[in-house]
């Protein structure tokens, strides 16, 4: 379970370099729209187990607690290409007492086209019941280490969000 270290300091933003396969895409060659979901999700979980020691997993073992999917908003901006390399960068940039916003965005391997966003609402759950409950202690510690400062979230427009990705991705 993460155990937060006062001495240190844990990266906001994660990144990962995957390849877009064959069989994840449509006639068209392009990856099918489903599909993001899945680079992005297993994106989120191996970076975060690396940089952070921790895995959804063990809320659900050690805490009988779990984050269930409430909502997305996504925007396909550009294609992802079969056989083309990608890069996923995710990163929390709200939470409250049980809801975390994740967003995700992917961009081609030189970080010169923005081709996807991704915003994933998400409820903190007790497994027993399947009702909201609030964050942990040791959740909250996760939180607060992971956030992204100064992102005003209940003020964001998401096609406003997409244009500051934008200007911040490709420089």
């Amino acid at each position: 379970m993460f155990k937060r270290d006062p001495n240190r300091s844990y990266p906001t933003e994660t990144e990962s370099r995957v390849i877009i396969r064959f069989q994840d895409c449509d006639p068209l060659q392009h990856l099918n729209n489903a599909k993001y979901f899945d680079y992005y999700f297993n994106a989120r979980e191996d970076q975060v187990a690396k940089l952070y020691d921790f895995s959804p997993g063990q809320l659900f073992h050690e805490l009988k607690t779990s984050w269930v999917i409430y909502q997305h908003q996504i925007a396909y901006i550009r294609p992802a290409l079969v056989s083309e390399w990608v890069r996923i960068s995710s990163r929390l940039i709200y939470f409250n007492e049980d809801t975390i916003v994740t967003e995700y965005y992917m961009t081609d391997d030189g970080k010169t086209q923005l081709k996807n966003v991704l915003w994933v609402t998400s409820k903190y759950v007790s497994v027993a019941t399947g009702k909201r409950i609030p964050h942990d202690d040791k959740v909250i510690g996760l939180l607060e280490a992971t956030l992204v400062p100064h992102i005003d979230f209940l003020s964001l427009n998401f096609n406003d969000r997409i244009r500051a990705i934008k200007e911040q991705v490709i420089k």
